[in-house]
């Protein structure tokens, strides 16, 4: 069908500027910034230090970056290792880049569906006196978790859906933040007039973060206007939604899985449109061979969701009759 209602759930880094954010990247005031002399970068780096509870932090142009230049300046000598959850994103989807560039060996830990990594599984893990292995030198957490459908990890345990086009912040100690800015340079992550993007990151911290609520509100609404309850294909733990992100999980992928369920969620068939009698797609990804996601975020509004519950519930029915249930 032609010009169909679109409702893009596949990541909130999709989200475009708002007006204002636009508005405040034309009028930005800038600097050369690895001289330190842009004004608007300084500024976003001491608000999100403050917000951060920390002395210092600094901008870079990816969240990947900023994972690696992080780890590099933690393990700043041969032979290290660091500890990470066998499904976070530092350790799944930026292509091994703390062993391919760093140097720095990983050894992954399995990962509750809470997000937490156990205290048990990392205490054996800890190698520091035997000449024979890496030393470990880093334990890396992932919060929210990603994978793990945007769980947060509790408070006594103890990142995007901000609609900003360009870059992420790694907040610390200010001799730990010197080490980064200068593995930054190294990664070629230095940027001159960076103030332009950096504005639209004040903008979001002031207007975006007091909505976020929305898009959390937004989140519960779309997993809980699908009953899954009895499905034998398709399933999901409404206790792991507690941000912007719900996760489909496929029971038996032979039968019925996360690809065959996104692609049909991207199309409109002429019986569909008959049935609903409106053109509807959904946009989402599969996130491992058992699991597909959807994200809400800033462009996604409630008549979006209420769409989106509706293709959803459509399609989910359609399958399961395709493949007996």
């Amino acid at each position: 069908m032609d010009n169909p209602r679109v409702v893009d759930l596949r990541s909130d880094t999709v989200t475009k500027p708002t007006p204002e954010m636009r508005q405040a990247m034309r009028d930005a005031e800038v600097g050369d910034d690895v001289f330190k002399e842009d004004p608007t970068v300084n500024e976003l780096e001491r608000v999100v230090a403050e917000l951060m509870g920390k002395e210092a932090a600094l901008y870079v142009p990816t969240g990947t970056m900023g994972n690696l230049a992080a780890v590099m300046a933690h393990c700043d000598r041969r032979g290290q290792e660091i500890l990470v959850g066998d499904a976070s994103h530092l350790f799944l989807n930026e292509q091994g880049g703390v062993a391919q560039v760093a140097g720095v060996q990983s050894w992954a830990v399995p990962t509750q569906k809470d997000g937490r990594l156990l205290v048990e599984d990392l205490e054996f893990r800890v190698r520091h006196r035997d000449f024979h292995c890496p030393t470990t030198s880093l334990l890396c957490l992932e919060n929210t978790h990603n994978v793990c459908g945007g769980t947060v990890l509790p408070v006594d345990y103890m990142e995007q859906g901000l609609a900003c086009p360009i870059g992420s912040l790694v907040a610390g100690p200010k001799d730990f933040i010197y080490k980064v800015a200068r593995v930054r340079k190294c990664l070629g992550g230095g940027m001159r007039q960076a103030g332009i993007v950096a504005a639209a990151g004040l903008v979001s911290l002031r207007t975006i973060v007091p909505r976020l609520h929305e898009d959390h509100e937004n989140t519960q609404r779309l997993a809980r206007g699908v009953s899954l309850k009895d499905n034998p294909y398709i399933s999901m733990d409404l206790d792991t939604v507690q941000t912007n992100m719900a996760v489909y999980d496929f029971v038996d992928t032979s039968r019925l899985s996360p690809l065959t369920f996104c692609e049909r969620l991207n199309k409109v068939t002429e019986r569909e449109y008959e049935d609903l009698q409106q053109a509807i797609t959904v946009k989402m990804i599969p996130i491992s061979m058992s699991k597909a996601r959807a994200v809400l975020h800033n462009d996604v509004n409630a008549d979006d969701v209420d769409a989106a519950i509706v293709k959803i519930r459509y399609v989910i029915d359609e399958l399961c009759r395709s493949v007996g249930a």
